[in-house]
């Protein structure tokens, strides 16, 4: 059982890890220019970025360890960034496989087409798992390294929020892989979409009566500035993500069942 998704995250842990070491080190980075800040007008800095702007990542908090963290490492590269790069990769899987006729081979064993899609998912869900337990202990350790403190439950909440919010990007990818049997065209249009939806929460964010118009891009349950500001805990945008995530597995499912793979 699970050979699929076993197969499947062996070969993607190596660049996994390589991945959360990378984002690891340009946390610490970061991080490293934080003292700097202390000698910066940031009320001038703040007033330079326009109103939207201000609203979307919460710049308002950057004085602090917590909203420099959650601007420059959680709003930038974790949201927007690694959002991009899950997308990125589940558009390649399925599609990838499709194109160079290996999804020929692996459908001639005893196994359906939903589990494949299944278990591809899971296998997906192994660099969203790893990276959240690699990056919080570099992120933690660069804190402490210079000199400062952070609440350890809510850089803990900042990364299990994320993983709802990280396999509904993952879904959307792996929904346009069953759709599209080119894997470049579908990691484009992943990107897209995931870009296109970050955008329509960023400027929808701050109008008046268009708020609502925002509810359907998932960083308008995954809100980092708020998690580590705050300390404001959105579970129930965590449900709805992982609903949502389910809901577009089981589409990708029903799709790939009845799609013809050589069309």
């Amino acid at each position: 059982m699970l050979e699929i998704a076993r197969y499947e995250a062996e070969r993607r842990l190596r660049g996994t890890i390589a991945l959360a070491v990378g984002i690891g080190v340009l946390s610490l980075v970061f991080l490293g220019f934080f003292p700097s800040f202390g000698d910066a007008d940031l009320e001038g800095l703040v007033e330079a970025y326009p109103p939207a702007f201000q609203e979307a990542f919460g710049i308002q908090a950057i004085g602090t360890i917590e909203g420099f963290l959650a601007i420059e490492v959680y709003q930038f590269v974790w949201l927007l960034l690694l959002g991009l790069y899950v997308a990125y990769a589940a558009a390649s899987s399925i599609a990838g496989d499709v194109e160079r006729d290996r999804m020929d081979l692996v459908l001639s064993l005893p196994v359906s087409r939903g589990r494949v899609v299944g278990e591809t998912f899971a296998a997906l869900a192994l660099p969203v798992l790893v990276l959240n337990v690699i990056v919080p202990i570099a992120v933690y350790g660069g804190v402490l390294a210079i000199g400062e403190s952070i609440s350890v439950a809510d850089l803990a909440m900042v990364h299990l929020l994320s993983i709802p919010y990280l396999l509904t990007c993952t879904a959307i990818g792996l929904l346009l892989s069953v759709m599209i049997t080119r894997a470049s065209v579908a990691s484009r249009l992943a990107i897209a979409a995931v870009f296109v939806l970050f955008l329509l929460e960023s400027i929808t964010v701050s109008t008046d009566g268009y708020e609502w118009i925002g509810s359907v891009s998932p960083t308008h349950y995954y809100d980092p500035t708020a998690i580590l500001v705050d300390g404001t805990y959105d579970l129930q945008g965590a449900v709805i993500l992982l609903a949502a995530t389910a809901a577009l597995v089981l589409i990708a499912r029903a799709l790939f069942a009845r799609g013809d793979i050589g069309s």
